[in-house]
């Protein structure tokens, strides 16, 4: 619950610093003094908006802080767990703006972006605002009361997951099906380029081999010519070849050897010589033997590498690269047929996640329709209470399943009648200005009942509502406050009176400056302001023996 809230230089505070307790607190004071300035500020804790014009005139900076205690309040607890910022049973938000409306949020006293404020908020108060009744004339509000009530959070979060999966995958075959037409016309070319490659079928590397082989050929007689002059002036010329040669000078190193050992390495050189020559004249000719000039085979490869090269002009790629190519084609080939079967597999995933969204929103739906017929007897019992004797609640709940959403299929429909023999009527068209604070009070003190948000504040809710019904009020808000803190600030001595605790609010003028502050009241402290709001500036007996009897 909230233990304590300091607020310093917010608007036209200077200081305070309030305490507290378990049960109703009525928060009273004179029109115009600001009684709702101490739920504004908290609101900041709470992670609302804010800017330069929050702070005091005159300030650097306006500072906010709530303690709460979280003995009662695991969500919370296990929230600060998951995000680090745990501390012992207490949390402590803090909130401070600029007078350059730069604003900073703390949670434990470690800086927190607003998002987490807000989200740490959620689960520690509930505000229901004076005109929150007239957002209850919106359907997503309706909506949103009835799954409050219900607290069916899961079926909500199940729901949403599924709407989300159905979206994102008619989305992707939303996006298939726009590039189906580029993607039939690429593949009719891809398809035409692959057959053409394929009759051509030209392998990895071989195009060099080609080119290498037709350049040999091309110069088959060089060849020839060349090797066969090589042979003669190594082994083969009648006169003076290497190898005769050679062997004479062998012949005659031997001989010097014999007349000095130490010429023995040139000898060995020599013959080491003679050998190579000997080597290299063996593979030269067995080279020449299998050299064949085949002007078929010649002009084969000629138009190989003359269709290699027009190809490969025609893809814009080397030709020497042209067997990649095809390679890529192929492969792009196969996943032009493979998003074919995709797009049928995605048609059926459609089906399949629009079928699963509807089974989930179908049992989302029976909880709404359940839980409404629970609410309807509650409102209508309530707002008899509220001097609508023979008022009827309903809320209708009609299943759409072409309405598709991540808060399911629902059209959700508040219907009312306030006069016996008029019919079922929506809200909005039915009921007038006091009948919809009461039936929205109602809602809202219900609906309170079953959320596990520890404080409830109620900001003057009982507008348009007085006399016997405000006092049935000021009873639903005590007893709601039997098991729930709750703030409600009021303008009414019925309600007011109903509080387990009393704050005054008021605003005075100080050095030509205007503040206001807030004090808890004392029992006869109450009485007097219970007579106040009874009777105006003039206080007599009797509006003070009222005074009494409301607090008994």
């Amino acid at each position: 619950m909230l233990c304590q809230l300091s607020i310093n230089n917010f608007a036209i505070v200077r200081f305070l610093e309030l305490d507290f307790r378990p049960g109703m607190t009525s928060i009273t004071g004179e029109t115009g003094a600001g009684k709702s300035i101490a739920i504004d500020a908290l609101g900041l804790c709470l992670g609302n908006r804010a800017d330069a014009s929050s702070v005091r005139p005159g300030a650097n900076k306006t500072e906010v802080s709530a303690r709460f205690s979280l003995d009662d309040i695991p969500l919370a607890k296990r929230w600060l767990e998951d995000n680090d910022l745990e501390l012992d049973d207490e949390c402590i938000l803090r909130r401070t703006i600029g007078s350059d409306g730069r604003s900073r949020a703390y949670i434990n006293g470690n800086p927190v972006p607003l998002t987490q404020l807000k989200l740490l908020g959620q689960l520690l108060i509930g505000i229901h605002g004076q005109h929150a009744h007239h957002a209850m004339l919106k359907s997503e509000h309706q909506l949103t009361l009835l799954d409050s009530y219900a607290n069916h959070r899961l079926l909500i979060d199940t729901v949403a997951a599924s709407f989300q999966r159905c979206k994102q995958i008619e989305a992707d075959l939303k996006q298939l099906e726009a590039s189906q037409h580029e993607r039939i016309a690429r593949k009719q070319l891809v398809q035409y380029q692959v057959e053409e490659l394929d009759e051509f079928d030209l392998k990895v590397d071989e195009f060099d081999e080609i080119e290498q082989e037709h350049k040999r050929l091309a110069n088959g007689t060089e060849l020839i010519d060349t090797c066969q002059a090589s042979l003669d002036i190594l082994t083969e010329g009648e006169e003076n070849n290497i190898e005769s040669l050679l062997n004479r000078v062998v012949s005659l190193a031997e001989d010097l050897q014999s007349y000095d050992p130490a010429l023995s390495n040139i000898n060995t050189m020599l013959n080491d010589a003679l050998i190579q020559v000997q080597e290299s004249a063996g593979e030269l000719q067995h080279y020449l033997s299998k050299l064949e000039l085949d002007p078929t085979h010649f002009a084969y490869l000629e138009e190989r590498l003359s269709k290699a090269m027009q190809l490969a002009r025609k893809h814009h790629v080397s030709p020497n690269k042209l067997a990649e190519h095809h390679l890529a084609l192929k492969a792009e080939l196969s996943t032009l047929d493979s998003d074919e079967s995709k797009l049928e597999e995605i048609q059926l995933q459609v089906d399949a996640s629009r079928a699963a969204y509807l089974s989930n929103a179908q049992k989302l739906s029976q909880s709404r329709a359940r839980y409404a017929k629970e609410l309807d007897k509650l409102v209508t019992q309530s707002i008899h209470e509220l001097n609508m004797p023979k008022g009827k609640f309903t809320i209708e709940v009609n299943f759409n399943p072409e309405q598709m959403s991540a808060n399911g299929s629902d059209n959700i429909e508040f219907m009312v009648t306030t006069n016996p023999g008029q019919p079922l009527q929506p809200i909005s068209k039915v009921a007038s200005g006091g009948e919809l604070s009461r039936i929205g009070l109602g809602i809202q003190v219900i609906t309170a009942k079953k959320v596990a948000t520890p404080t409830l504040i109620f900001d003057e809710v009982d507008v348009g509502i007085s006399g016997p019904t405000a006092a049935v009020v000021g009873r639903m808000l005590r007893s709601l406050g039997e098991s729930t803190q709750v703030l409600c600030v009021t303008h009414l001595p019925q309600v007011a009176g109903n509080g387990h605790q009393h704050m005054f609010v008021d605003k005075f003028n100080k050095a030509g400056s205007t503040e206001t502050t807030m004090k808890s009241l004392d029992r006869e402290q109450r009485i007097q302001e219970l007579a106040r709001l009874l009777g105006g500036d003039t206080i007599t007996s009797n509006t003070l023996a009222n005074a009494r009897e409301l607090l008994q």
